[in-house]
């Protein structure tokens, strides 16, 4: 039942209309990585790829949520096949949730099961931070296992600057932490919550303990297939600092969340947890913590589980 619930396209994931541009995909999985990777720039990379992103695509287009809109985005800038590598200046700005978001998409629509995963990754900084980071989990029929793949790695120009000595369609589970082994790692075995985040505490506010509770927060959501925009948040104390420690009855639902998804995630579990639980549950409509565009709330498309 899990593997087809995840086979399964979600209304974040469904390319709807533009599905006759799914057309032409290969089967494979890296290679499906290397196609989502080749319509994407990510919008801290212009620099790396000398190229100046322009202020209105930089502002706007990682705030679409759904991989339709960021289709009708690709196609009305180049109309050519998906699989075909896209110049610079028409691809899609986004961060490393729309990568995985449209490998998602092409791995669901190719039935493979499949699904995002927020959490924290060790190889984008050679200081022992860890990075917030979403990548793809996707079945692996072969071995009979859920393998992590990251489509943002899938351009080794930049792997100069990464610390990728690895498969990236199989990523550690040491490299990448999803976000309930971070919360473990600072609950259970005292790794130091600064050490995880956007950035480390000395270039601003979104790193902690708070922080990393705010990704269990979305990787639950992910596995249940809602798989919003990282700064949608929800079950947050307002005029609070970000890096300031939560307290103990704060931490429950966190404890309880990141023991049911690491390791072999029981699936009914997260189902059920989600469900039930108003801290940790999506609501309709969230508040966007857009990083160029301001705060508001947006109302989400459709009924969540």
């Amino acid at each position: 039942m899990s593997l087809d619930f995840y086979t399964a396209q979600s209304p974040f994931t469904d390319p709807g209309a533009l599905t006759p541009h799914y057309a032409g995909l290969p089967d494979d999985p890296a290679e499906l990585a290397r196609v989502a990777r080749d319509l994407l720039i990510h919008r801290g990379e212009g620099e790396a790829f000398g190229y100046d992103i322009p202020q209105d695509r930089l502002h706007h287009d990682a705030e679409t949520r759904y991989a339709d809109d960021i289709l009708r985005l690709l196609v009305e800038r180049d109309d050519a096949p998906l699989a075909r590598r896209r110049p610079l200046q028409d691809r899609f700005v986004g961060v490393c949730r729309d990568f995985a978001l449209l490998h998602c998409s092409f791995l669901r629509h190719r039935g493979v099961p499949a699904r995002l995963r927020s959490g924290f990754a060790d190889y984008f900084r050679a200081d022992g931070f860890h990075c917030d980071h979403v990548v793809t989990e996707y079945w692996d029929d072969r071995r009979g296992t859920w393998l992590l793949a990251d489509a943002q790695l899938a351009e080794p120009a930049l792997h100069g600057g990464w610390d990728v000595d690895f498969d990236l369609m199989d990523v550690p589970r040491d490299r990448f932490l999803v976000a309930g082994e971070a919360w473990r790692a600072i609950r259970e075995r005292g790794a130091d919550p600064a050490t995880f985040g956007l950035h480390p505490p000395q270039e601003g506010p979104f790193f902690g303990e708070r922080f990393v509770a705010g990704n269990v927060r979305l990787d639950l959501a992910a596995l249940n297939k809602v798989e919003t925009l990282l700064w949608d948040v929800w079950s947050e104390e307002e005029g609070v600092e970000p890096g300031r420690p939560l307290s103990k009855s704060a931490r429950v639902p966190y404890d309880r969340a990141a023991l049911i998804t690491c390791g072999d995630v029981p699936f009914d579990a997260v189902r059920q947890l989600f469900a039930e639980d108003d801290v940790l549950r999506t609501p309709r409509t969230v508040l966007c913590m857009a990083q160029y565009n301001g705060t508001s709330e947006v109302t989400l498309r459709q009924d969540l589980p």
